[in-house]
Formats: C-alpha cells, structure tokens, sequence
C-alpha cells in the first residue's frame, strides 16, 4: 500500500501484460468451452506465482486446459501420470551407479520430470500419499533434495494438477499439508447446454482447434512482480482477514464456527486471498483487487484449507456452503 503515485513504466508494462492475458483468455476459450470462470482463476494462479489444484469428474477438458496454458505461454511442460505405483523417485529424479572407462565408478543424477517450467500432476490423488508428499519441497522452495543432494528448479515453476472427485474409487486424500501448497482449489464443473453444444461443433468436425503462444516464460514472470508491487486497499485487506480468521474454530469464534469447524485456515490462506486478488484485477486491467474479488476468490482459496466435522456433514452442511455464510457475514 502506498500513497505514492504509480511509476508510469510500471503502468505502461501493467498494461502491457494484461493485454497479453486478455488474449491467453480468449484462446483458451475457443480450445476449451463453457469454463471461463475455471480459465480466469487458473491464470491468476500463474500470476500470482503459484499453483493450482483442478478438481472435477473426468472428461471436462482439465488435461486439455493445462497442456494449452504451456502453448499459450511457451512453457517448458511436463506431463506425470499419477498412478497407485507411481515412486517418489518417478517424480524427482533418481542416482544411477556408472562405470566410467577408466573403471572408476560414481553416481550421477538423473532429473524427473518435475525438472520443467509447468508440470502437470493429472489425477495427483490416484498416486499414494508418499508419492503426493514429494512434490511438498518442490512447491514450495522450487528445489528437491535426492540423496542429500540439492538440485534447483527451473524458473518459473508450477505445478498444475488435477483430482477426480474423492468419491470415486482407488483415489487417495492429500495431506492438509500438501492442499495448503495449493494457491487455489478450482472447482471444474459441467458445462452449459449452450457450450457444450459449441464443444461438439468444434471438436467432432475435421479441423482441430489449436493454440498459439501469445506470452512467454519471461512475461509471466514480469506479471508475478507487476502482481507484488500493486497496491490493495485497506478495506480489501480488512475483508481478507475478516474471512480467513472467522473459519477458524478458536476460542473466540462464532458458535455456529465451534460447533461445525474441523479445522480452519492458516495465514496462507491470507497470502492467497492478497495474490490471487491482485492477479484477477491484473488479468482484468485493473489497478487495483476489489471486495467483489475477495468474495469471488473465497471458495477457491478456502474450500481446501478448511475441514467441517462430522456434525455439519449429518446436517447435510457443504465447505462451499459454509464459505458462502462467511463471506455474508463479512
């Protein structure tokens, strides 16, 4: 927050790189139909330098959405299939013993596929807890460690992932942990009759739609500095911490919080609020995050942060619905 007037470079870059994300949005509608909601947050998971967790049945073009992001913006991309034999070492990277041809021997590094600028982790909750966690230091300090060895990241690094529905067979929870890793949990839902009608003229005739880059590596880094440097109002911030600290089932919280709160959401859950906002206003050409933005982004910054107990689930009680009350009473 600052009372300084903005640096005219800043603004004309501002510009600049929201241009740049209006046509990423608009080529990612013509590949994937009916989810610009889904398209607009995933982007500002991006922007705001994070990553992102995809939730929904299988066949609504999340897999589609992830390998066109990286066409759209240039980005070296990895694809991991998580699978319930999927090996820590499958994700990282792994030593292998050589001989060299003097007969002398020493390990070398192979590095995994997280060695990309954008790795997708589809259907990430088929894949063992052991296997979940390892992706934990990658997210976060954009670095693993195999065999006592540090090995870096490229940069950016984000991870996209995608998750069937927790009902369905053979899929395993994330650990709490490994979800608060995760800037926003993007509900991916069926399209409209009007899109999805759309979606069988495009993909079932003889021209397949395809994406071109509009971006590059380096500018999705400028928008993740351009996000840090805008301004947010002191309202905006006061409406963030007046959501994320009313989920938590303290001492002092509401009643009806006590009574139906697992647990609640940790400062993280603040941090994602304050990115995420700044993010949908750049995407939007805006210069500065909105109340509207903090209530739009409520649902994915918290439905994966928080956990209601089993008295809430007997009474029929969602997370989203239990959001929706929070936001209200803002």
């Amino acid at each position: 927050m600052t009372d300084t007037q903005p640096d005219p470079d800043i603004l004309r870059k501002f510009d600049e790189i929201s241009v740049k994300f209006g046509r990423a949005r608009t080529a990612l509608g013509k590949v994937v139909f009916g989810q610009e909601e889904v398209i607009d947050l995933t982007l500002a998971t991006l922007a705001a330098g994070g990553h992102g967790l995809l939730v929904g049945a299988p066949g609504l073009a999340k897999t589609l959405l992830v390998t066109s992001i990286a066409d759209l913006m240039g980005l070296s991309a990895k694809r991991v299939q998580f699978t319930p034999d999927l090996m820590p070492g499958d994700v990282l990277g792994s030593e292998v013993l050589e001989e060299s041809a003097e007969g002398r021997r020493e390990f070398r590094f192979i590095p995994g596929p997280v060695f990309c600028q954008l790795l997708m982790a589809d259907e990430i909750n088929r894949a063992s807890p052991r296997t979940q966690s390892a992706l934990l230091q990658a997210m976060q300090e954009h670095h693993v460690t195999v065999a006592g060895a540090r090995h870096d990241l490229p940069v950016p690094f984000h991870v996209l992932a995608t998750q069937n529905p927790i009902e369905q067979e053979g899929t395993y929870p994330l650990p709490e942990a490994q979800l608060d890793r995760f800037l926003l949990e993007i509900d991916v839902n069926y399209p409209d009759i009007d899109a999805e009608r759309r979606m069988l003229a495009a993909t079932t005739g003889a021209q397949k739609s395809a994406v071109d880059a509009v971006m590059t590596a380096e500018d999705l880094m400028e928008a993740q500095k351009l996000v840090r440097e805008m301004p947010i109002g002191e309202q905006v911030v006061e409406m963030i911490l007046s959501i994320t600290r009313a989920a938590r089932p303290t001492s002092d919280a509401k009643d009806r919080v006590k009574k139906f709160v697992a647990w609640g959401p940790g400062p993280r859950a603040s941090q994602a609020f304050s990115l995420a906002a700044r993010s949908l206003a750049l995407i939007d050409g805006r210069h500065a995050p909105s109340l509207d933005d903090v209530k739009r982004l409520a649902g994915p910054v918290l439905r994966h942060r928080m956990a209601l107990n089993f008295a809430a689930r007997s009474e029929g009680l969602t997370t989203d619905d239990f959001i929706k009350e929070l936001v209200a009473g803002a």
